[in-house]
């Protein structure tokens, strides 16, 4: 199969040396090495892209208009077969090659501060650079991903189906995504009114979709663009403050280990405001700390929903798996929503210090 798909692209299999790559969930990678060139090839997960023509469409439609307006700026597109095409086909699994960038590296987890700061920098880069661009001309490549109205009546569902053994088990988690129904109304409000603009987003913002030079740690450029579509700015923001803030990830059992850290916070906050500050509209910036409620929130329904549903969606390792990342999430939206004021407050400061160097027009409001 990999002498097919290896051919398809001008290489020679038996010169390759191949080794599984990077710690991604979805689709299957390797790193080739071939003739003193490296490059990343990738098998794509066709049960969750279910239609990977529009992923391949998308990003030939991103890469013709930048290298129109920024030609400078580095963007990671797949290398074309010899017949010309972004990706090949062999025997109905999908395959695409990009080139590998030399002195970068990914990182798993923020350690510090700093690569929060880095990669939020480049996500509003990505944003930013594509702010003109026409996002209709984007194809949804996950239908509803980030769809939190549906999510919640999926868990109402489940929550009507469940037996009594789960909704027992569940019952906290139950009675705090029921107390936080007012994040999804919120979220209906703000579409309804046309508060948020739909922009073309990433949608999955962490840390590891980042490349960092190897030795000085500088932002590079953003990866995996499977899922750039049409969205909201608060999918991005919201999943770096979901998946950066704490080092304990979602599978932490111990949850006095999650944490926030309030200068992560204020890293992104500079970060993506440095590129996307003049680009986002006086009332959307209103919303940057809902963001992170709205992406926290919507991850806990999905995982108790899964929970309610059997553990049919999530894979897991051990029973109630699903339910301690619901009740995970919770926690971390909690003490979330406790750090606001502080939140606040760091926004308000880093606004003055930045309009004392380059005055902006408009105050930020947060909710």
């Amino acid at each position: 199969m990999f002498q097919v798909v290896l051919g398809a692209y001008g290489l020679h299999a038996e010169k390759c040396k191949m080794e599984p790559f990077g710690s991604g969930l979805i689709n299957h990678t390797w790193k080739i090495y071939h003739e003193g060139l490296a490059y990343i090839l990738q098998k794509v997960n066709t049960a969750v892209f279910q239609q990977p023509e529009h992923i391949a469409q998308n990003i030939k439609a991103i890469k013709g208009y930048l290298d129109q307006t920024a030609p400078d700026y580095l963007f990671v597109a797949p290398v074309k077969a010899t017949n010309g095409d972004d990706f090949v086909v062999i025997s109905d699994h999908f395959y695409r090659i990009f080139p590998f960038v030399e002195d970068s590296c990914t990182i798993d987890f923020v350690i510090h501060a700093e690569q929060a700061y880095q990669a939020a920098r480049q996500f509003g880069e990505f944003a930013c650079r594509l702010s003109d661009f026409d996002v209709q001309k984007l194809k949804p490549t996950i239908k509803d991903f980030h769809n939190l109205p549906l999510r919640v009546a999926q868990f109402k569902k489940a929550l009507a189906e469940a037996g009594n053994e789960r909704i027992s088990e569940a019952k906290f988690a139950i009675e705090e995504i029921i107390r936080y129904y007012d994040i999804e109304e919120q979220y209906v409000q703000l579409v309804g009114s046309g508060a948020l603009h739909l922009r073309v987003m990433h949608h999955d913002t962490k840390i590891s979709n980042v490349l960092l030079q190897a030795e000085t740690g500088i932002g590079l450029c953003v990866i995996d663009l499977d899922t750039v579509m049409p969205g909201y700015f608060i999918s991005d923001v919201g999943d770096m403050l979901r998946t950066y803030l704490s080092r304990a990830n979602e599978e932490e059992k111990d949850f006095t280990k999650i944490a926030i850290r309030n200068d992560v916070f204020a890293a992104i906050y500079k970060g993506y405001m440095e590129k996307m500050g003049q680009v986002l509209t006086p009332i959307e910036k209103q919303f940057l700390i809902y963001s992170g409620k709205f992406m926290i929130y919507m991850q806990a329904v999905r995982f108790i929903t899964d929970f309610l549903n059997g553990d049919i969606y999530y894979k897991t390792n051990y029973p109630g798996q699903n339910l301690v990342r619901g009740l995970n999430q919770i926690d971390l939206l909690n003490k979330y929503v406790a750090k606001q004021p502080e939140f606040e407050e760091m926004i308000r400061e880093m606004d003055r210090s930045r309009e004392t160097a380059h005055p902006i027009h408009g105050q930020l409001r947060t909710t």
